[in-house]
């Protein structure tokens, strides 16, 4: 078993759509989830060779895309986007090379998991008598 394999198992078993595209916007990976989500769900020929940008037709989404990779030149920290309409946080990290040069950037998603505190009333009279 190579890296490679290794690599494609692990992302493959990631439940949630991540999409590799190079610094000029190529799709160069995308795992399981991704091509279920994109091709399979929104109708998507294969995305692999093609630009990330085609996918998105609104202008305002090309700019920040462009605006996020200019970021990643300077500062390669990952980025929060938003919470889309599956109530999933999208993020965009960067991928470096063994120097440190940008090789591109990929979108992953998580769940986003809103807790609410609860107080037990139990919990509540515990701490009243705690301070009589």
């Amino acid at each position: 078993m190579d890296t490679a394999q290794i690599c494609t198992a692990i992302t493959d078993n990631f439940p949630y759509p991540i999409v590799f595209a190079d610094v000029k916007h190529v799709i160069r990976y995308n795992n399981r989830a991704a091509q279920y989500h994109y091709c399979t769900e929104r109708g998507h020929d294969d995305l692999l060779g093609k630009s990330l940008l085609d996918c998105h037709f609104n202008p305002a989404s090309r700019d920040m895309i462009d605006a996020v990779i200019n970021k990643f030149k300077k500062d390669a920290k990952e980025l929060f986007l938003k919470v889309n309409d599956r109530n999933q946080r999208v993020y965009i990290t960067s991928v470096l090379d063994g120097n440190k040069n940008l090789m591109g950037y990929y979108e992953r998603f998580e769940m986003n998991l809103s807790l609410q505190p609860t107080v037990h009333q139990d919990a509540t009279q515990d701490a009243d008598n705690r301070s009589l």
